[in-house]
């Protein structure tokens, strides 16, 4: 085999590297993405939910319902957007031996908080959706709050 033809098989290994490692992180966004269009929006969501809550828990209040819809909705906000952290810090990463760099962290910090504001502002074109930089910090809190724990489970095997 010629020296050309080890470059471009050697180009077509790290291609495929990292596609492994950042394709993860991207597919995530597009799910994020469409989770932010009006087929999840909250009036489609609960129609979903109030069936479901009725039948596990037949006595449930309005107020009951309306408060659980809410928690959910939180709660996957700020789900979501750790395991994109996740996805980032792994694509960072790539294969690499070191486990944790506070830049890998960071950098994943920032691109959460950029997708999560970009994430509102989406919102705010569609028609049932509505954009809450509130919802913007729950994003956030989850990105940070895993980077967070993870650098504390790496500084305690360290420590």
């Amino acid at each position: 085999m010629n020296e050309h033809a080890d470059q471009s098989l050697s180009a077509t290994f790290s291609l495929g590297r990292r596609l492994f490692y950042w394709l993860p992180p991207f597919l995530w966004m597009g799910a994020i993405f469409l989770f932010s269009t009006d087929i999840f929006s909250a009036g489609n969501t609960g129609s979903i939910l109030e069936p479901l809550l009725r039948w596990l828990v037949p006595q449930i209040t309005h107020a009951q319902l309306h408060f659980a819809h809410m928690f959910m909705r939180k709660a996957g906000h700020f789900t979501v957007y750790a395991v994109l952290a996740v996805l980032l810090m792994r694509a960072f990463r790539s294969g690499s031996s070191v486990r944790w760099r506070w830049r890998w962290a960071l950098a994943s910090c920032l691109i959460v908080s950029l997708y999560a504001l970009s994430d509102e502002l989406h919102q705010s074109f569609t028609s049932t959706r509505g954009a809450s930089i509130n919802d913007s910090f729950i994003d956030m809190a989850g990105g940070f709050t895993t980077m967070f724990v993870i650098g504390m489970k790496r500084w305690w095997r360290e420590g």
